[in-house]
């Protein structure tokens, strides 16, 4: 009865690693904002570890995939379960943590694939913690499935396969799109929320200075502040999250008014997406301005979207020679969007019907 325990634990934790790691690693990219979250100012308030993300999303992703291969086979079974109960303990901890003090809405366990809340991220952690602590008490009914020979072959083409992997989505779109801007996902309906759908229930926080200390105050309890506070700001506690529609915050705004209904309608549609102008990769960004006369000679409306400021606009337009117009859009909706930077997004009345990195820029259908 224990080994069978031990051996159903064994195939469910390394699945699970497997599957959550490579989904993870088919968008290396979005899991290291997910890490930039964790290191930001109002969570852990690690800034300096902000441009490591990246470089720690991909490690980790590779080393969630492979110690899943590595407890199948039974490679090195005591290194490779001491770690997968460090990383759990790890995780268990950032799940906790976000769920505890409601900083991180969701954690990218599994990408865009499958999102959680964070309590059912932390309570997914808490189940595999379970599982692993069975496999560390019984670590000797973990045995090799093949020769030496065989199972270092199999972790050692399990590495490459995800090094592999994780180059080339780096340098191209995900394999697989998981994201709510997806081809063939129209945008307008994107953004509807359906009838009858729950709304979010909101309570106003009233914060009055009384005597010196800054102090919260509900509706209900604003008859009885005291005389003399002196009102400093008013904030907003979501009590329950209503329906948030899959595309939400996106906004095509220039001059103080927002185009994206009018441009939405366009029939030939062609956004160049670059969320920060100062991060844009310079060689991308230098074969734009020939998609631009390439795409206006077959009719397309090419426009810019970014979160950059009227400088960093101006200053690339000059320097790439970019005859068109930027509208603003949030960064994060823009890193949702796409993941490169820059992008190409071809749309035509309001669906999506291609998206280009700018290392295939001669895959462009137009």
């Amino acid at each position: 009865m224990k080994n069978i325990i031990t051996q159903f634990s064994r195939l469910f934790v390394g699945v699970l690693f497997i599957i959550s790691g490579l989904i993870k690693l088919n968008d290396p990219v979005g899991f290291s904002y997910k890490l930039a979250e964790y290191f930001s100012e109002p969570v852990f308030n690690m800034p300096f570890l902000e441009p490591l993300a990246l470089g720690l999303a991909i490690f980790l992703v590779i080393l969630e995939v492979v110690l899943g291969v590595m407890l199948l086979v039974g490679y090195k079974s005591k290194l490779t379960i001491w770690a997968l109960l460090l990383l759990i303990v790890f995780f268990t901890f950032l799940t906790f943590y976000s769920a505890y003090f409601d900083v991180v809405k969701d954690c990218g366990c599994f990408g865009d694939a499958l999102h959680l809340t964070p309590w059912q991220s932390f309570t997914k952690d808490i189940v595999l913690l379970f599982f692993i602590l069975i496999l560390f008490i019984n670590k000797k009914l973990v045995k090799p499935l093949f020769s030496k020979l065989v199972t270092n072959i199999i972790t050692l083409i399990s590495i490459v396969l995800c090094v592999f992997m994780a180059v080339w989505v780096l340098n191209h779109n995900p394999i697989k799109d998981f994201r709510p801007y997806k081809v063939g996902t129209n945008i307008e309906k994107g953004m509807e929320i359906p009838e009858g759908a729950p709304k979010s229930v909101v309570e106003m926080i009233f914060i009055y200075k009384v005597n010196g200390v800054e102090k919260e105050f509900t509706e209900k309890d604003l008859m009885n502040i005291p005389e003399g506070a002196t009102f400093v700001d008013r904030k907003d506690k979501v009590i329950s999250e209503g329906y948030v529609p899959p595309i939400h915050d996106f906004t095509m705004t220039k001059d103080d008014s927002d185009y994206k209904e009018e441009l939405l309608k366009e029939p030939k549609l062609l956004i160049f997406v670059t969320y920060d102008l100062n991060l844009s990769n310079p060689e991308g960004m230098k074969k734009l301005a020939k998609v631009t006369a390439d795409a206006k000679a077959k009719g397309y409306k090419v426009i810019g979207m970014t979160a950059s400021g009227a400088a960093e606009i101006a200053k690339a337009k000059k320097e790439y020679a970019l005859d068109l117009d930027f509208y603003f859009c949030d960064g994060t909706a823009l890193k949702t969007v796409e993941r490169a930077n820059p992008s190409i997004v071809v749309v035509h009345d309001g669906t999506i019907v291609q998206k280009v990195h700018y290392n295939d820029v001669d895959d462009l259908k137009l």
